[in-house]
């Protein structure tokens, strides 16, 4: 396996928190511990395939991981352990670059990017992915630390859009009708950045009849899916049901270019 520990100019810390890049293949399969943990045995992703625990595909050895570690010598579990503490949140990186000499992105699974990828040829593309907090830790500064370790990666490789999948608990789209009919009408990709659901697994997204109460719809999307859209993303045309992992995926699409600059104040400008 391969470890891309490009810098530790995206270390950052928070009172006993600090995010940071994996640095060894150890502490890659501990940050897959804890997406089977979280995945796996509190989500009810289906675990067919899977052996040791642990949440893994062939793109772990080419990602860079970036992890959230709660600084402590008492750890509340030992599987998540590391020399400086215990990881508790977790993101998958994939650079477009590194992503083209290993058979493509992770989203191209589900979405058929080529088009938009040959259209803005002149843009570096970031996938985020695997997006993992264990529960007890699901408050602001852990979040903040995973949206400020991303951030300072962006800035280090000069990087222009972040894309990739987010996830609706439960594989019936028909339960998340609103909020699927929400972000279609509201937050669809321009011409420009257009990406489609591969034909074979398209979801229609806006629901036949009048619009959804965008009140009722927006509260209803995933706190990650919320936070993206504060910060100016686009959703492509069309959702996934992705029925190893019970969820409803949607394409998000966040140009740089497009995030408010107030966030810069608070993230550092690019």
């Amino acid at each position: 396996m391969n470890i891309h520990h490009t810098s530790t100019e995206i270390l950052e810390t928070r009172s006993d928190l600090a995010v940071r890049l994996a640095r060894s293949t150890e502490e890659i399969a501990i940050a897959q511990a804890l997406r089977f943990r979280v995945f796996y045995e509190e989500l009810n992703a289906v675990a067919e395939g899977i052996s040791a625990n642990l949440d893994a595909d062939r793109f772990d050895s080419f990602c860079d991981h970036l992890i959230v570690v709660r600084q402590t010598e008492m750890v509340s579990d030992e599987r998540f352990r590391v020399d400086d503490g215990e990881i508790v949140g977790t993101y998958r990186l994939l650079r477009q670059c590194v992503a083209a000499a290993n058979g493509g992105f992770y989203t191209q699974r589900e979405f058929d990017l080529r088009p938009l990828l040959e259209a803005r040829s002149e843009l570096n593309f970031l996938e985020l992915g695997r997006s993992c907090v264990l529960k007890d830790y699901r408050t602001k500064p852990v979040v903040e630390l995973l949206w400020q370790g991303i951030w300072n990666y962006v800035r280090l490789h000069r990087l222009d859009v972040m894309m990739g999948c987010a996830s609706l608990e439960g594989a019936d789209p028909k339960a998340h009708g609103p909020s699927l009919d929400f972000l279609a009408r509201n937050r669809a990709t321009p011409l420009e950045w257009r990406v489609r659901a591969l034909p074979e697994r398209y979801v229609e997204m806006k629901s036949e009849g009048a619009a959804a109460d965008p009140k009722t719809a927006l509260k209803a999307l995933p706190p990650l899916i919320k936070g993206y859209l504060r910060l100016g993303c686009f959703i492509g045309d069309g959702a996934v049901v992705d029925t190893q992992f019970n969820t409803t995926d949607v394409l998000v699409i966040l140009p740089v270019s497009n995030i408010n600059p107030r966030y810069f104040l608070h993230f550092g400008h690019p």
